[in-house]
């Protein structure tokens, strides 16, 4: 594209680069165009689109990394490295007692703050969830229950300690525990009730009603987690006994 030099200010290349963000007109790993070719795709001087960058990078839209280019998003912190070896290290009970200290006062406040769009997208993923026929599907979608109800809450900070809470659901051994627990104690109508009693406290408006029924319903699934893991300690000592 021929340079266009009354377009070669700073401005008009931040809101370029902006446009070109928001269409995601990106690398597949987020990685965008080299100063060289931004500045003939977009005919704007190298200059300007240095430093609309830099503007850009300290706005957190992109970041760079030395010898290698810049960017779309936030760049790493290093956390999801690890993030493996904390699950890893973690175990069920462990979880639960953080889980009851969170989410119950993450729905108190989504009942403050939920949007009516939003209450409406809980009672349909309670559905999905009361449907599923899977253990991953079933995951999926009381994952995703739990975590608008998270994001609804309004607290960025409280949103990114439930993330890491969260990702425990992708383990494995997690899911496996979860499922047997399920079928042991048939728990699934239960649950199902449960999931319903948070939401239309939330959609009540009713924080003390929300919260309440978020800590029954963990409750509930701590209380089936320790029922199972005590009859697999039971199975392993009597084995023992047994050889």
């Amino acid at each position: 594209m021929p340079m266009d030099e009354s377009r070669g200010n700073s401005n008009y290349a931040l809101e370029k680069l902006r446009e070109l963000l928001h269409s995601g007109e990106v690398g597949v790993d987020g990685k965008l165009p080299t100063e060289r070719m931004l500045s003939e795709r977009l005919g704007i001087g190298r200059r300007a689109i240095r430093r609309a960058l830099e503007v850009l990078e300290a706005e957190g839209r992109v970041w760079r990394r030395q010898g290698s280019g810049t960017y779309a998003g936030l760049r790493p912190d290093g956390w999801s490295e690890h993030l493996g070896s904390i699950v890893a290290g973690t175990d069920f009970m462990e979880i639960m007692e953080v889980r009851l200290r969170i989410e119950p006062q993450l729905a108190q406040l989504a009942a403050l703050r939920a949007k009516a769009s939003d209450i409406e997208r809980m009672y349909d993923l309670v559905g999905k969830t009361h449907q599923s026929t899977d253990a991953d599907g079933h995951e999926l979608w009381d994952g995703a229950l739990h975590r608008l109800v998270a994001q609804c809450a309004g607290n960025a900070f409280f949103l990114a300690l439930f993330d890491v809470i969260n990702r425990v659901r992708q383990d494995a051994a997690w899911q496996t525990i979860r499922e047997r627990a399920r079928n042991a104690t048939r728990s699934k109508p239960l649950s199902h009730r449960q999931h319903m009693a948070i939401v239309n406290a939330i959609a009540a408006r009713d924080p003390a009603k929300a919260g309440e029924a978020m800590r029954k319903h963990l409750l509930t699934l701590q209380e089936s987690l320790i029922r199972i893991t005590s009859l697999d300690r039971q199975e392993t000592e009597t084995e023992r006994e047994l050889t």
